[in-house]
């Protein structure tokens, strides 16, 4: 279904869209904008997969694990 959607000249088009619609000044400010958004998400994801290991470690320095 989605086999040829990302061809040179589809990813032109797209560009020339966005370009009429939200203007050359805007179009940096938009990959910004992404950009930053995607960094913020994958730092986001990367705290997430630290905090259990960090909480259970905290859980045995203050002596709350039964053994």
């Amino acid at each position: 279904m989605f086999e040829g959607l990302f061809q040179p000249t589809h990813l032109l088009v797209i560009f020339g869209i966005a370009l009429l619609v939200f203007g050359p000044k805007k179009l940096p400010e938009l990959g910004k904008g992404i950009g930053e958004g995607i960094r913020g998400f994958k730092a986001a994801m990367k705290t997430e997969d630290e905090k259990p290991a960090t909480a259970i470690a905290n859980v045995a320095d203050h002596g709350l694990v039964r053994e």
